[in-house]
């Protein structure tokens, strides 16, 4: 049987920067499973190659973006009821 893909929940964009929302599960101390919620976040650019990479690091004029997508994934959480696990 394939394993199922886990795919993101939400994603917010402003130019080469993302942050993406995942669901996650995770078994407790108890046994029992909780869900809950991650944010990943990236640059997206072309190298010489004319190829899309990402990374993770910022340059100066990459921070307003930056700042935009992570507080918009912040707003979504908080307003969708996600708590802090």
């Amino acid at each position: 049987m394939a394993e199922e893909k886990n795919l993101p929940e939400k994603k917010f964009r402003a130019g080469p920067i993302a942050a993406t929302i995942w669901e996650n599960e995770a078994t407790n101390k108890e046994g029992k499973k909780v869900a809950y919620k991650s944010v990943s976040f990236e640059r997206s650019y072309k190298d010489a190659n004319d190829e899309w990479k990402t990374t993770h690091s910022l340059r100066m004029n990459d921070l307003p973006k930056a700042r935009l997508v992570l507080e918009k994934a912040f707003e979504y959480l908080a307003l969708s009821g996600a708590a802090e696990a």
